[in-house]
């Protein structure tokens, strides 16, 4: 069962990181043909509503999300979730073609590094335990060690909060970013397993009654909310060329080690393995890292500032629809 759970799920994750990235370039082509003829959204604008382009992007969208949420239901997190970064392959290769958003040398070796990675982590990932019920994920959620990787969340998330966002909030990124990444690694656990749960009762047996599965279901909205308030007081107080790749690499990193212990995804494997994974993952951070911070040289020097490789108006569009709306990863993947 494990490998056929894992092929479906890298499937999902994959097609996810395609519609996800595609839905960018069709939004953002709506939205320079309604420029044209009407007023643009940046300013307030809403004349894209009647762009055929821009709604088959929100579809698209739709798709990718709704791919990237069943992904995680047959595959760990460990494989899922760094693959959020071939949205962004997606999206600087098509906005390359179609928006004449040239992709450079440095943004394709960018590509390179998320291509590389992420075969190392589909090679080495670990394979899907089988769950049979909402009371054994409950039983994984209630181990001492995933206990105190909560307790121990969700005590920095109220310090950031109540002592250091007053403090440093408008000054320094980390205490936002820490606080929707930390949260964001929960959101992932309990989206899981409610994914698990509606796969269990379709296959006729219900896990409705039982009242774990809403208590994830709680736990998944608060955190939610929690976690896209503050992305977006991040993304609105500080340079998005550098939240949003720190943002992915927190909240990467922090879904992988949640996964990890909760779900015990390195069990049962070789040190090789693992490391390899580690290599995979890391190598897919940089590739992210290079994408988002490479732009042309002369537009860099003209503009005096850092700014997204693939567009600054493609990446509003990431930051506003897809970091939004974490499931994943992307991506930013946003």
């Amino acid at each position: 069962m494990g490998i056929a759970e894992n092929s479906k799920g890298l499937v999902l994750a994959v097609a996810s990181g395609a519609f996800i990235g595609a839905s960018f370039v069709l939004k953002k082509k709506g939205l320079k043909q309604a420029a044209t003829h009407g007023t643009r959204a940046g300013v307030g604008g809403y004349s894209y509503l009647l762009e055929p382009l821009w709604w088959a992007g929100m579809v698209t969208m739709v798709v990718g999300e709704v791919a990237n949420f069943v992904a995680y239901i047959y595959a760990p997190a460990l494989l899922v979730t760094p693959l959020g970064a071939l949205s962004i392959i997606v999206s600087a290769v098509l906005a390359h073609f179609l928006l004449n958003e040239k992709l450079q040398k440095m943004g394709i070796l960018g590509c390179v590094f998320c291509i590389v990675g992420s075969v190392l982590i589909v090679i080495h990932a670990p394979q899907e335990h089988a769950l049979n019920s909402v009371q054994e994920i409950w039983d994984l959620a209630t181990q001492p060690l995933f206990l105190v990787y909560v307790a121990a969340t969700v005590s920095v998330v109220l310090a950031l909060i109540l002592h250091f966002e007053t403090r440093h909030g408008q000054t320094n990124m980390l205490v936002y970013l820490g606080i929707c990444s930390l949260m964001g690694s929960l959101t992932v656990m309990s989206t899981k397993a409610i994914g698990i749960a509606i796969k269990l009762t379709l296959e006729g047996i219900s896990q409705i009654t039982y009242p774990q599965t809403w208590f994830f279901l709680t736990v998944a909205v608060i955190c939610i909310i929690t976690q896209l308030n503050y992305l977006n007081k991040a993304l609105d107080t500080f340079n998005t060329a550098i939240v949003s790749p720190v943002y992915y690499v927190m909240f990467t990193t922090l879904t992988i080690i949640a996964s990890v212990i909760m779900f015990k995804d390195w069990c049962g494997q070789s040190a090789s393995s693992i490391a390899s994974e580690i290599c995979g993952f890391i190598i897919v951070l940089s590739g992210t890292i290079l994408l988002h911070v490479t732009r042309e040289q002369e537009q860099s020097n003209m503009q005096g500032s850092l700014t997204w490789y693939v567009g600054e108006d493609l990446i509003k569009g990431i930051e506003d629809e897809h970091l939004n709306l974490i499931i994943g990863s992307d991506y930013v993947e946003k």
